[in-house]
């Protein structure tokens, strides 16, 4: 349990999917003070250790709405973690439809980019923003073309931001690998978490040295440690944390 003086006002979007609960459990315990954001859907379904906003990353209004709630509740956020994002099908590049690509990019992309623009003027001096990108941002699979494209772009943004925002404010990314969640079906409020996974976990665990998927326990670690003053002189970074599978 961290101590009252280390801790911080920490607002999870996408804290009610499956790793976000795990992110939102992890900070509690340590001591910080959380809120969670994410769709009506997933905070009906998985109640979070922590308040909850409505908020459709999709929407730049209900993006802005979101915000204005949060600042009603607190004064300044001293980090902020963007977890929203989907990845379904996986299908070829060349056979994916205009519509579909659009849609992947706005649900990863652009809803980033939204978010962490629409957080910034709350952010304290010396805050901590991280965003989630995908160890396909740079390990490119055949089958996860507009999601790659649209986590390659994630961490570009990030280290825009980083440039933008130093020294008051410091940007830095978690890149999964694959992690055993709802994510695998669709995600938490875009599927009934029940469906067949979309991708061949049973092969990808043959690339993995640590011979595991991960939990969303093990990405929980990472993302508090770039929030904490612990990592104080890291920004426009990227933690690739997918055991041992893609090593930069």
């Amino acid at each position: 349990m961290g101590t009252t003086a280390d801790a911080r006002r920490i607002a999870v979007l996408g804290g009610a999917g499956g790793i976000g609960r795990a992110v939102v459990a992890d900070l509690v315990l340590a001591g910080h003070e959380v809120v969670v954001l994410d769709l009506a859907v997933s905070l009906d379904r998985h109640k979070p250790a922590a308040p909850g906003i409505e908020v459709d990353i999709l929407s730049e209004p209900s993006v802005t709405v979101a915000m204005e709630a949060l600042a009603d509740r607190w004064p300044s956020v001293d980090g902020f973690v963007n977890l929203a994002g989907y990845g379904r099908p996986v299908e070829p590049l060349a056979e994916t439809a205009s519509e579909q690509f659009d849609d992947i990019v706005a649900g990863n992309l652009r809803g980033t980019f939204l978010a962490t623009k629409a957080i910034l003027p709350m952010m304290a001096d010396q805050g901590s923003i991280v965003l989630i990108a995908s160890g396909l941002a740079q390990f490119v699979r055949p089958g996860h073309g507009a999601y790659a494209a649209a986590k390659a772009g994630v961490i570009a943004l990030a280290k825009t931001f980083a440039l933008e925002c130093a020294p008051r404010v410091r940007v830095n990314t978690v890149a999964p690998g694959l992690v055993q969640t709802a994510f695998l079906t669709g995600g938490t409020g875009r599927s009934e978490e029940t469906d067949e996974s979309s991708v061949p976990v049973e092969a990808l665990l043959a690339t993995i040295p640590l011979q595991r998927h991960a939990t969303p326990e093990d990405i929980a670690g990472p993302i508090r440690f770039l929030l904490e003053l612990s990592s104080a002189f890291m920004t426009g970074q990227v933690l690739w944390v997918n055991g041992g599978s893609y090593m930069p």
